[in-house]
């Protein structure tokens, strides 16, 4: 039998551990713990979904101090856990105070076996729900164009404009480095546009010779020159219908300009040995990771071309300036790949999180690609190091470190550390020190992966 359900519960009287154990012993993964330091420590081993917890626990058995606590812990390291917090039957003031905490639910003393399985199978329930809507929401990716996961508000607000443009014809120019996905967006453009069920056709401009780019992209009349034994359509007459994809077109050359631009004014072509015009319908959608002002300026791009292909144009941000995308890309590149190389449980480790955050990914989204298709290949075990993706946390080098939001962090990081260690680590005045609520205080020595105890002064 295959145990997908874990239950961990907290109480130190034998007795009472070993009756509520016995009323789930047949249907979930149930562990014990009597004190915080080893439910502590089974909470990281075992990541279970709902947890009991009795208040009064060693050394303030008669109290609740030590209760809270953990219950403060538990919804700090893992706030998906579902907390059913026990107490007794006259206790309703800390139940109440421990819901207003976060506590999913509360179960007053004596135990009834009857009662304790419904409030806990309700909260089993609960985190399930939550489960597959997180699945549903991680599946849309903050986003309806295929391949582009975004989470940050620059990303999301380019999958917006993409949305509105799409059920136009406007001739369209992305820009951004190589690797920023301008070729999944000029994709999008087409997937959600009428346009859908005809075809797409790219051509990469840098890529062709320059004595081959025209025939390729205008078609040939058979014996137009040595070797064409037959006539072929071009890419943009075979997009008939659809869109046309032209990447790195700021590569393109200048006697290619002229014959596009007289294509984009009067949407006939040309096939190279023919004397007869031929009509296509295509929406153009163009893509360089070049700066085309400054190509204009030194003469390698025709300017009346550039207002051609740029009615409407979307400049996409590197990986490095997406507040908050490159965690969410490798995680999502991580699930991916690994159920494609049959390694489906792939996690990060803390520190590849911290390299993953810190490096700046001068490569883009397709340099992630290929650092995490290798971790995933390389990791031992289900743990994803830095060191399998060939990251250290100072990968960022010199110039990322005049990074704004960088520095911004650094400063912030150790200013909390300060504070923890001034306040010999309690978090209510820390918090009041720094000017900020605990809940803010908790959720940035989360982010910054700060202990939030003494003996881990080196966080």
């Amino acid at each position: 039998m295959v145990v997908s359900k874990r239950l961990l519960i907290v109480e130190d009287d034998p007795g009472l551990q070993s009756q509520m154990r016995w009323c789930f012993s047949d249907e979930l993964e149930v562990s014990v713990a009597s004190d915080r330091e080893s439910a502590l420590a089974t909470l990281r081993r075992m990541e279970p979904e709902v947890v009991t917890l009795d208040l009064g626990l060693p050394p303030d058995p008669g109290g609740a101090s030590e209760g809270f606590q953990l219950l403060e812990d538990i919804l700090r390291l893992s706030p998906l856990t579902k907390v059913i917090v026990v107490t007794g039957r006259e206790d309703k003031e800390n139940a109440v105070r421990a819901i207003g905490m976060g506590a999913a639910d509360f179960y007053q003393k004596p135990l009834d076996a009857d009662i304790l399985t419904f409030v806990v199978n309700r909260a089993f329930r609960l985190a399930e729900l939550e489960k597959e809507n997180r699945h549903l929401g991680e599946h849309k990716n903050g986003s309806s164009i295929k391949g582009i996961v975004a989470a940050s508000p620059q990303m999301m607000s380019i999958c917006r404009t993409i949305e509105k443009i799409a059920p136009t014809d406007a001739t369209t120019l992305i820009t951004g480095e190589t690797g920023t996905g301008k070729e999944l967006l000029a994709r999008g453009l087409h997937d959600l546009s009428q346009r859908a069920d005809k075809p797409f056709a790219a051509i990469n401009c840098a890529a062709i010779p320059e004595n081959l780019l025209e025939s390729e992209l205008f078609g040939f009349e058979k014996g137009s020159f040595t070797g064409a034994t037959q006539s072929k359509k071009g890419k943009i007459e075979s997009a008939n219908g659809g869109t046309l994809f032209l990447d790195e077109i700021g590569d393109m050359p200048m006697a290619l300009q002229v014959k596009l631009l007289r294509f984009l004014q009067e949407r006939v072509i040309d096939r190279v040995g023919s004397v007869n015009t031929i009509p296509v319908d295509v929406r153009v959608v163009c893509a360089t990771h070049r700066n085309v002002r400054e190509l204009i300026d030194s003469g390698d791009f025709r300017e009346d071309l550039y207002y051609r292909i740029s009615e409407i144009t979307i400049d996409v941000p590197a990986l490095r300036d997406r507040e908050g995308d490159t965690l969410v890309i490798a995680q999502y590149l991580l699930k991916s790949l690994g159920k494609q190389m049959d390694r489906p449980n792939l996690t990060l480790t803390e520190d590849a999180i911290r390299a993953i955050n810190s490096y700046a990914w001068p490569g883009n989204v397709r340099e992630m690609i290929n650092k995490v298709k290798r971790a995933s290949i390389m990791a031992e075990g289900k743990r994803v190091t830095a060191s399998d993706l060939e990251l250290t946390e100072d990968n960022e080098g010199q110039d990322h470190q005049l990074n704004l939001r960088q520095v911004r962090e650094n400063a912030e990081r150790a200013a909390i550390l300060q504070a923890l260690q001034s306040c010999n680590f309690n978090m209510a005045q820390a918090s009041r020190l720094l000017g900020i609520t605990r809940p803010t205080l908790y959720n940035l020595t989360d982010k910054y992966r700060i202990k939030t105890s003494p003996e881990s002064t080196n966080a």
